[in-house]
């Protein structure tokens, strides 16, 4: 786990300190960038996604505690950001087109990774959110289970699983000598 935030940035921070606020948040829009294009598959979706999470962690500087870790808080807000983008009636009529078999050759598709997010796609939200933050952030279960407010066990559980289901659509066969 990532050391505590800076208790005098967090302290400046809570008291409404702007500067300190994005001290704080800006090595953690990286990480959440890309937990966004994990979760929505779409780059322009996921942008608009960690930009709203920054507004409203900003809103709740206040929640912010001296001595804890703001990448749990943080992250937590953008994944619930992305589950109300995936929510809203407005993903079903954008996503439309973006399920329709492309004209690529598979071996492109396979390249560019098309079919693992199309893999990605057909996971549960839960297990999707887990795989992401496991393999995109490569952060440790004790803290994915802090940012989806789960048990430890729960954690490990939806990652099995959605490990199991990914590799359902990924069967590999053994070269023969």
């Amino acid at each position: 786990m990532e050391h505590a935030a800076d208790p005098d940035l967090v302290r400046d921070a809570r008291r409404g300190d702007e500067a300190a606020f994005t001290s704080l948040l800006r090595p953690l829009l990286e990480p959440a960038y890309r937990l966004a294009v994990g979760m929505l598959q779409d780059r322009q979706l996921a942008e608009d996604a960690v930009q709203e999470a920054a507004v409203k962690a900003w809103r709740k500087h206040q929640q912010l505690r001296e001595g804890s870790e703001m990448r749990p808080w943080f992250l937590g807000i953008v994944a619930n950001e992305c589950r109300t983008t995936r929510r809203s009636r407005w993903w079903s009529v954008l996503k439309i087109d973006a399920d329709r078999p492309s004209a690529q050759a598979p071996e492109e598709k396979a390249v560019l990774g098309l079919d693992l997010r199309n893999a990605l796609k057909r996971l549960r939200p839960q297990q999707r959110l887990v795989v992401v933050l496991y393999f995109y952030l490569d952060l440790p279960l004790e803290e994915i289970a802090a940012i989806t407010n789960a048990s430890f066990a729960a954690v490990r559980g939806r990652l099995y699983r959605g490990i199991r289901a990914l590799k359902a659509d990924f069967p590999i066969s053994e070269a023969q000598a």
